[in-house]
């Protein structure tokens, strides 16, 4: 599993504190208004809004707050008017990053991303610079016990999974973003639970950290996840068992 993938097992797992989860709920709401903006506010009919939804359920966001947010992005409630922007790049070592952000206004974002990545060890690029090495994908986790390999692989791969793999935290199901609503259902209709689900950005290839440029590579994930406009960041880089032990004890 790449290392960035793991890493974000692990902060799933973390207990988030009141201030992260303002934050987090911020972010949440400005996905839910872009969503249904830009697909209307039926989550039946609108794959992004659904999705959306799900990630503020999983975080915990208020049901009013959800149900806000939608009405802003649908007109019905004023609000700001936030834009996707994707910035790409290098950070330490020579891992590849994507950020994803949602901006009210693109000419403060875009140089204070810039920043961040300089003060990181690392620099911005330009478009498409590192993005052709990532492949977008649905990706659900499920804890171990909870089901047997053979079981859930029949159960996914009817709807359209691509695969299923297993390691000391459980199972991980990937698909194809056209699938990744059919596979939802399939989970749904074995009660099957997920531990998380989600649309993501996976590397095609990795760059192998050791503990010293690994450390440096979480604090600049750390950075841009702490900016308000960023949503989601993505990184290529591989670190072995022991290396991630070495930065969780330090």
């Amino acid at each position: 599993m790449a290392g960035h993938s793991k890493w974000a097992n692990i902060k799933h797992k973390k207990a988030i504190t009141d201030a992260r989860r303002g934050k987090l709920w911020s972010k949440l709401a400005r996905n839910l208004i872009v969503a249904a903006r830009t697909g209307g506010g039926d989550p039946a009919m609108n794959l992004a809004l659904r999705y959306s939804i799900d990630k503020a359920k999983a975080a915990n966001m208020p049901a009013d707050t959800i149900e806000k947010a939608i009405k802003k992005g649908t007109g019905e409630l004023g609000g700001e008017q936030y834009s996707p922007i994707q910035y790409e790049g290098y950070g330490p070592g020579g891992v590849a990053f994507i950020v994803d952000a949602l901006t009210d206004n693109p000419h403060r974002t875009a140089p204070e991303i810039k920043k961040i990545f300089e003060r990181g060890g690392g620099n911005m690029g330009t478009s498409n610079c590192v993005s052709w090495n990532f492949k977008t994908i649905g990706v659900f986790r499920i804890k171990p016990g909870i089901i047997e390999e053979d079981a859930l692989m029949e159960a996914v791969l009817d709807a359209g999974a691509d695969d299923v793999t297993s390691d000391d935290d459980g199972f991980e199901v990937t698909c194809e973003v056209p699938a990744y609503e059919a596979v939802r259902k399939a989970l749904d209709a074995r009660k099957i639970p997920t531990e998380r689900s989600e649309i993501t950005m996976r590397p095609q290839s990795t760059v192998s950290v050791d503990a010293e440029t690994g450390g440096r590579v979480l604090k600049l994930i750390e950075a841009f996840e702490d900016h308000d406009d960023v949503q989601n960041v993505y990184a290529n880089f591989e670190m072995s068992d022991e290396v991630m032990q070495q930065l969780q004890s330090a």
